[in-house]
């Protein structure tokens, strides 16, 4: 994992100044006015850099960019980057060689800009040093936990209770057919028509005497020749007398005598 890690860049400033301090005497913090500012011991370009969870300041020639000091940081703030007491544009740092020897030397900016952004790159980087254990660590102690075996064992089935689905209802009504004289017809079969049987006009005769002729009766020992004679037959001769009638259609006689007589139109049609 280390040799994949990569080197980034977090902030570059082409002036810094450093300068040789003096041993600290107490525990209130170092004190930039202790140093000789107006006579710094080097100056060159400070530039931060990070490599897996280790920050790096290190100090370069401006011209060569030859490396004059390196100093790692392992957290901020801490021991190794240190702000001082009377100003906000000076730090100390903890410069380290590869033999492990260590010394303590004062940093400072000229702009108050540049000290600003050289602290917050150090506050990011380690804020999200933060984050990444933080999210290590959880990780770590799920996979300690006893996982739910969530898999169906051999031969082992569910069943599902599903209720009953709701159907829709108070649809529209079918449309219906409306035939002549207000009849009323259910729709057509898909594929098929119906025919509209015709109704034939009303009888002058029999609107003038309101006379329901008898219904035929059909026995065994009549053929369909003496039912095609009573169709033949005369109209007169299927006609009932007035007084035959009963008292249910006295009225409508009593309204058809106050009708003037007509005189009776030949039709060819055959009363029933």
């Amino acid at each position: 994992a280390a040799e994949l890690e990569y080197e980034s860049v977090l902030c570059v400033k082409p002036d810094v100044n450093v300068y040789r301090i003096p041993p600290r005497t107490s525990n209130r913090g170092y004190r930039a006015s202790d140093w000789k500012l107006d006579h710094p011991d080097w100056t060159g370009r400070l530039r931060v850099t990070s490599k897996g969870k280790t920050a790096y300041i290190k100090l370069e020639d401006k011209v060569s960019g030859e490396l004059f000091a390196q100093a790692p940081i392992d957290q901020y703030p801490g021991i190794a980057v240190e702000t001082v007491t009377d100003s906000s544009r000076y730090f100390v740092i903890r410069i380290q060689d590869g033999t492990g020897r260590s010394a303590f030397i004062g940093i400072g900016f000229t702009d108050r800009g540049d000290a600003f952004d050289f602290n917050v790159s150090l506050q990011d980087h380690f804020k999200w040093v933060k984050q990444e254990t933080e999210i290590s660590k959880e990780s770590q102690e799920a996979d300690a936990r006893p996982k739910l075996d969530l898999g169906f064992k051999e031969g082992q089935t569910i069943k599902l209770n599903i209720g009953n689905m709701t159907t829709k209802k108070g649809g529209a009504a079918k449309p219906r057919m409306s035939g002549s004289g207000g009849l009323s017809l259910l729709p057509p079969p898909p594929g098929g028509k119906i025919a509209i049987p015709p109704i034939p006009p009303p009888s002058s005769t029999a609107i003038a005497n309101h006379v329901t002729p008898p219904p035929v009766l059909k026995s065994s020992n009549m053929s369909s020749a003496d039912i095609l004679l009573d169709l033949n037959a005369p109209a007169s001769a299927s006609k009932a007398p007035a007084s035959a009638t009963t008292d249910l259609w006295g009225d409508f006689s009593t309204a058809s005598s106050a009708v003037p007589n007509q005189a009776p139109q030949q039709s060819n049609w055959v009363q029933f």
